[in-house]
């Protein structure tokens, strides 16, 4: 088994990755390549379907080459995408009919609105776990089918396909002979029953989407399809699929109810695994994890930060007040404090626990004693106040306190913020030796799918990296958290529905 590997295929929201691992879980080489993104009008964000494609295939090519492996060597691929990002292609010649529409865009605002005023919500609520957002796939479609000429009747004569990132690149992979998902990421579309694991005539009939152009949905460890020797010489099976925050709570080994990650990346997602049924909780959405072959679905309650390292690319991008992202770190370090300035980085509206998609960014606080290095801490500080707002909505939901959290993604390593997120959430936050535990989750699924690796063996591989204890004092923690409420009250609807 030492010279089996596993190539795991992690397609994120500005670049494609692949990372290749052994059985498991050691990580034998990385690639990777960041992809052009479109911002047509304020609020939309756009991605070329055919760039993710040749960008993943480009960093999968590389990551053989420089692990010095032969594909034959490889027995599966796991892939893990960012989710709700939208396609739809068509099915006679493969190509997309329009760009991807992103996770983050917020075009859908008023169809969502106008299907809250038709008291759809509570249908919503019970049947996806998802509440009614532009977030979701389900009314990037509905928006699609309305504004671009010629496709409802395409859709409705079944030659278009829709898919979520891990759809697109399986169907592409495969030489267009796989048109599947998994049921973690059926579940982000606001078209799946998470209770009966189905698509759902009455959600289909509501966003008026045809069920013909909607991907088969498998268990996340099981068989998607070969991919075409064309592309890597030899057929390799996929056989683990995942959207990227479930796949992530599955690399941190949180099998147990109860067990909590945060992933810090361009979005800030904390997921807590509920069992093996759904808990509906005020303010977080309701998800499914995963399912493994024949085993019984897990669950999990999500609470979704649209900004976190985003925020940390605007004060580079944006304000050039850093050269890279990781400088913020030492930026940060030159205040003691925040000096009372507080960021909401609204940028695209708030998601968990408050969802208004018409909220903006934030800073308030500010004095003549304002300095760079306080707005770099206000910043790091909003992605561990964003945290608390998720899983105390989470604790209200199930009852049950959080003991622990388990961190990863890019941010992670940021000592400042790891410390100051253990501190306002006042448990211990633990950090993996293996920080890429999305790809890792994508791996182990698909290790599973390939029966080459157990969930036993897993939790066992686990290893801690750092661990950050609470050192700050209740009354400290208390006047820091009401501030950021405060903040955070001043930025909801802002703009005009």
């Amino acid at each position: 088994m030492d010279k089996k590997y596993i190539m795991a295929l992690d397609q994120g929201t500005t670049s494609s990755r692949t990372i290749i691992f052994t059985v498991y879980g050691n990580i034998v080489s990385v690639d990777q390549k960041e992809f052009t993104q479109y911002f047509p009008r304020p609020g939309w964000v756009e991605h070329e379907a055919e760039e993710i494609f040749e960008s993943q295939l480009e960093t999968a090519k590389n990551a053989i080459k420089k692990a010095n492996i032969n594909p034959e060597e490889i027995i599966a691929i796991g892939i893990t995408n960012q989710r709700e990002t939208t396609i739809v292609w068509d099915r006679l010649t493969g190509k997309p009919v329009h760009r991807a529409i992103v996770w983050q865009d917020r075009r859908t605002a008023g169809i969502c609105d106008v299907l809250k005023s038709k008291s759809y919500e509570p249908i919503v609520r019970q049947k996806t776990g998802l509440v009614l957002d532009p977030y979701f796939s389900g009314t990037k479609l509905t928006w699609l089918f309305e504004n671009i000429d010629g496709l409802k009747e395409k859709a409705q004569k079944g030659d278009l396909a829709f898919g979520t990132v891990d759809s697109w690149l399986i169907y592409k992979l495969t030489g267009g002979k796989s048109h599947v998902t998994d049921v973690s990421n059926a579940s982000r579309t606001l078209l799946f029953d998470i209770n009966t694991l189905s698509w759902d005539d009455e959600l289909c009939n509501m966003l008026e989407v045809p069920k013909s152009v909607l991907p088969n949905v498998k268990p996340s460890a099981s068989s998607f399809g070969e991919t075409d020797p064309s592309f890597f010489g030899v057929s390799i099976p996929i056989t683990g699929v995942a959207g990227d925050q479930q796949a992530a709570l599955f690399g941190q080994a949180c099998f147990k109810a109860g067990m909590a990650k945060n992933t810090y990346g361009t979005g800030a997602f904390v997921v807590l695994n509920t069992g093996e049924k759904p808990i509906i909780g005020d303010g977080v959405l309701t998800t499914l994890a995963w399912k493994i072959k024949n085993e019984k679905p897990n669950y999990a309650l999500e609470g979704s930060i649209f900004v976190a390292g985003a925020a940390v690319q605007w004060l580079r991008d944006g304000l050039k007040l850093i050269d890279d992202s990781p400088d913020i770190e030492n930026l940060a370090k030159k205040a003691t404090d925040n000096g009372g300035v507080y960021f909401v980085p609204a940028l695209v509206g708030l998601g968990a626990p408050f969802w208004d998609p018409y909220a903006r960014g934030l800073i308030i606080g500010i004095t003549r004693g304002t300095t760079k290095a306080h707005l770099a801490r206000a910043t790091l500080e909003s992605m561990a106040y964003s945290t608390k707002d998720a899983i105390e909505a989470m604790v209200r939901a199930t009852g049950i306190p959080l003991t622990e959290l388990r961190v990863d993604g890019g941010a992670s390593i940021n000592n400042i913020l790891m410390q100051f997120q253990s501190d306002i959430l006042n448990v211990p936050v633990l950090r993996p030796r293996v920080s890429e535990t999305t790809a890792l989750g994508a791996a182990y699924l698909a290790g599973i799918g390939a029966d080459a690796i157990d969930v036993d063996t897993i939790e066992k591989r686990w290893e801690l990296d750092a661990q950050y204890q609470p050192q700050m004092k209740k009354g400290e923690r208390e006047r820091l958290y009401a501030q950021w409420q405060k903040a955070i009250e001043r930025s909801k609807n802002w703009i005009d529905a």
